[in-house]
């Protein structure tokens, strides 16, 4: 008995905190047309290159590049579907095809496009799940890694191979590999949400506990070291 309470607390604690995705009435009347259409890119392009990934809530994952050295910037937003300049509650309702998506603005010559894909796969999310990254499901949550160069294809698909034969994960990866179309930066409310609000409980019961994890595997890549 004791056990089953613990369990039906903590999974009502996991759906509080999953509800707290869900955007206020303010944050929802943000107009899509109203958006930045850069987001908070770097301004000196110079240099840098692009990455894009999907992988769960970009809440999470924009976090974890953003501690990479070497990255200048990260846009979280929506890549992968057919809707031009979709909204949160559109891409939420999985009609527009979209997932979830970061846009990585890096300096090649500080941290390679294998170095990024490395965190990708076994740092950033869990790579195995399809269509849901742990309390997030939907095809608007699924892994893929979206390539913009035969070059870059290779060596997402030898990363993926490379996981795979390590049995780094008990399941084989799953993770889409498709060629790069268009990003649509995110509502102005979304970016930088993991730090703009520490104390929401979706960002302390699952956004934490994964940017953690990526901190204690890759040290050495930190911009600020443990």
């Amino acid at each position: 008995m004791n056990f089953l309470k613990i369990y039906l607390l903590s999974l009502c604690g996991l759906l509080a905190a999953c509800s707290e995705r869900q955007p206020t009435a303010a944050q929802a009347a943000t107009p899509a047309l109203a958006r930045s259409t850069a987001g908070p890119a770097p301004t000196n392009l110079q240099g840098l290159a692009l990455a894009t990934f999907a992988g769960g809530c970009f809440w999470c994952t924009e976090e974890v590049f953003e501690e990479l050295r070497g990255v200048r910037a990260v846009v979280s937003g929506y890549s992968g579907g057919r809707e031009a300049n979709p909204t949160y509650e559109q891409v939420g309702s999985g009609q527009t095809g979209h997932a979830e998506s970061i846009q990585v603005y890096y300096d090649p010559k500080e941290i390679s496009f294998a170095t990024l894909v490395d965190v990708f796969l076994r740092g950033a999310h869990d790579p195995t799940t399809r269509n849901r990254q742990g309390p997030d499901a939907g095809a608007q949550y699924r892994s893929i890694a979206f390539y913009r160069t035969p070059q870059e294809q290779q060596g997402i698909a030898e990363a993926i191979r490379r996981v795979n034969a390590a049995g780094e994960y008990a399941s084989p990866i799953v993770t889409e590999v498709v060629p790069f179309r268009q990003f649509w930066p995110a509502e102005d409310y979304h970016q930088g949400y993991f730090r703009l609000h520490p104390q929401e409980p979706y960002v302390r019961g699952v956004s934490t506990p994964k940017v953690e994890k990526f901190r204690h595997k890759f040290p050495e890549l930190l911009k600020n070291p443990l």
